[in-house]
């Protein structure tokens, strides 16, 4: 959903507050620290003892057998459907999912799947919403094989999936015989806000990864997790997409740094993000919607300043937000403090008074 940042407009300074993503977050000197004194080996061979002290500790945190550290999280979500699902198999989805619109169709063209898309407020679907799209069997239907759900949503505001209705979901899931997968690129996030552990959100889901390159702060690296069985074969695919990461310990040493050290400070991004949409909402006009975590959905047209100018206004003073269509997104990270957000909202004040 959120594409590459537009180069800067001739004469813009140096971007000094990244709102655009919290994939904008750089290793701290801690973190680089971490990855120069990592133990490594060849991840081919299974002799990197980082990279097995990572997938062994993800695997208790999600409460599943096994896990495989990844590069990045759409490569977890192509081998986990690609693992899950056959060529003309359908996978049912929110319609705002990112592997339905963020993925450059790589489900059709490398798994052969198609993706129903779902609809319901936040980027969540309900229970009744799901029912309503099984399909009769018979030879004219596609096979329903997995539903999958992304955890926050994203395009639903950073939303936290109510627990209920991810048991309800995994109800209908199990009744039709389905696997599930869980999109967990900010799970994270969802755990710090609900206080609900990782492995009892998860517990119904087949597979599960979790990124560590947005609010976790890592430069790359996502992990997957499963039963053993389903690990080893996503082993397989993972070869078949590319091998392995070799010496991948240097970046599974940061992946294990964040998981000491960036995980309870979650809530610091998301008390900025309350603050940023209160400061937001006393601005006339503007559309501002409640943030569950990190993330910051406005639309600044009811204040008299359309989205694109405002993106353009704040970018010449050094700010840089994303634009979704006509919504701004602002997103909170490591990188971002209160006196960030506090300047943040005086520049955009000022410009919608200048409109």
């Amino acid at each position: 959903m959120v594409h590459a940042p537009p180069r800067p407009p001739a004469g813009a300074p140096p971007v000094r507050i990244n709102l655009y993503s919290d994939t904008q977050t750089r290793p701290t000197a801690a973190m680089k620290e971490a990855m120069m004194r990592a133990e490594v080996g060849d991840e081919q061979y299974g002799d990197d003892p980082t990279v097995h002290a990572l997938c062994d500790r993800m695997a208790a945190l999600l409460g599943k057998e096994a896990a495989v550290f990844l590069p990045s999280g759409t490569m977890c979500n192509v081998i986990a459907i690609r693992t899950h699902c056959r060529h003309g198999d359908e996978v049912l989805a929110h319609e705002t999912a990112h592997i339905l619109a963020s993925e450059g169709g790589t489900h059709a063209s490398l798994s052969g799947v198609q993706i129903h898309p779902l609809r319901g407020e936040r980027g969540m679907f309900t229970e009744e919403a799901l029912r309503a799209a099984i399909r009769h069997r018979s030879r004219y239907s596609p096979p329903q094989r997995l539903l999958e759900v992304e955890q926050t949503a994203n395009i639903g505001g950073g939303a936290v999936w109510p627990q209920a209705r991810l048991e309800a979901l995994v109800g209908v899931a199990r009744e039709q015989g389905w696997a599930t997968h869980m999109d967990g690129a900010r799970l994270m996030n969802a755990v710090v806000a609900s206080g609900i552990p990782a492995a009892e959100m998860v517990a119904g889901f087949d597979s599960v990864w979790l990124d560590f390159t947005k609010g976790l702060g890592a430069p790359l690296g996502a992990v997957l997790a499963g039963s053993a069985e389903f690990i080893d074969k996503a082993w397989h695919w993972k070869q078949r997409l590319g091998g392995s990461m070799r010496q991948a310990g240097i970046c599974a040493a940061a992946c294990l740094y964040a998981l000491d050290h960036n995980v309870e400070r979650l809530a610091e991004d998301h008390a900025n993000a309350r603050a940023f949409a209160r400061g937001l909402r006393q601005i006339p006009g503007m559309t501002v919607e409640e943030p569950d975590t990190n993330l910051v959905f406005f639309d600044p047209s009811g204040a008299g300043v359309a989205s694109g100018a405002l993106v353009a206004a704040l970018r010449l003073e050094g700010v840089q937000v994303s634009s979704l269509g006509g919504r701004l997104r602002a997103c909170f990270h490591l990188d971002v403090t209160a006196a960030m957000v506090e300047e943040s909202l005086g520049l955009i004040r000022a410009i919608t008074a200048r409109a």
